[in-house]
């Protein structure tokens, strides 16, 4: 039997693309979503600065289904993880590392993708099973610290969030990002911008690795 973690992070992995879902609205989250899947991205964070997000993931999911996997992200403490994956979250996101997140996502095989900045943090976060560390904030270090950190810890997982554009995200790939969590780019009222904006992340990677 193939173990259900795996299996999530493996997708994971070979997507190499997370769309972080932001709105002020339930309805604008949605749209974002939409354009993201429509545009190419498959890996959908749907986070719980969304009104109604629990509800959100549950449409998504079912809508979706193996053709997508669909996420919580800003989830600040172990109920609202457990809340999450009650509606069908495949994984978890937070912007911290939190001990009692990582206990839960263990708990029901749920990978867990704890924000992280510094050695110690990630250490930490390795210990309690963290999967993939999201160095986060991106933005504010370049795609060569991703290399400096593997050197005392190849064994991170690590996916940048912040930043990332169409215009950097080979250089983070090509310095050890397993996956990169793109937000900004898809914040647009349009939703065939929305789709060209994932569209344009998604063939900017098929076009480096061909």
């Amino acid at each position: 039997m193939e173990d259900q973690k795996w299996s999530i992070l493996s997708k994971i992995f070979d997507y190499q693309v997370v769309a972080v879902i932001r709105g002020d609205t339930h309805e604008q989250a949605e749209k974002v979503a939409i354009g993201a899947f429509e545009g190419g991205i498959t890996c959908l964070e749907i986070t719980y600065t969304v009104p109604r997000a629990s509800s959100l993931i549950e449409s998504l999911s079912k809508e979706y289904g193996e053709r997508a996997l669909i996420g919580a992200g800003t989830v600040l403490d172990a109920t609202t993880a457990s809340l999450a994956i009650s509606y069908g979250a495949s994984f978890i996101v937070s912007p911290h590392f939190d001990k009692a997140i990582a206990k839960i996502c263990n708990l029901y095989r749920v990978p867990y993708l704890p924000g992280c900045y510094t050695v110690s943090e990630m250490v930490t976060a390795l210990k309690y099973g963290a999967d993939i560390i999201k160095v986060f904030p991106g933005n504010t270090v370049s795609p060569s610290f991703l290399k400096s950190i593997q050197g005392p810890l190849p064994q991170a997982s690590l996916m940048p969030s912040g930043g990332v554009t169409e215009k950097n995200a080979k250089e983070w790939i090509d310095q050890g990002a397993v996956a990169l969590s793109v937000g900004s780019i898809l914040y647009k009222n349009d939703l065939e911008e929305i789709k060209e904006n994932a569209a344009n992340i998604i063939n900017t990677l098929k076009n480096s690795s061909a």
